[in-house]
């Protein structure tokens, strides 16, 4: 479903940092934290996981999954819109 390189992907395009997206999807910290540490595809609770894509996606970031079509192929990430302000302090 979602990487946990496309999600520090994800929020470097936003510049937003773990807290903040945690607040988007409605998620702890910890979920977030756990997410990002996995290795490949990221793990957990299909609702969380979820709840994450669906704000990088209302913030505007276009995950693109295995064999999707793009013009190089592979996995990423793709800006579809610029994202909100970065914040003051807010750190990746």
């Amino acid at each position: 479903m979602i990487t946990s390189f496309q999600m520090r992907a994800a929020r470097a395009l936003l510049g937003i940092d773990q807290r903040t997206l945690a607040e988007l999807a409605g998620v702890s910290l910890p979920t977030i934290q756990r997410m990002e540490a996995s290795v490949g595809t990221v793990r957990g609770v299909v609702e969380s996981l979820t709840r994450v894509v669906d704000a990088l996606n209302s913030a505007g970031v276009e995950l693109i999954g295995e064999n999707a079509r793009s013009d190089i192929g592979g996995r990423g990430v793709r800006l579809k819109e610029p994202g909100p302000p970065r914040r003051a302090g807010a750190r990746s």
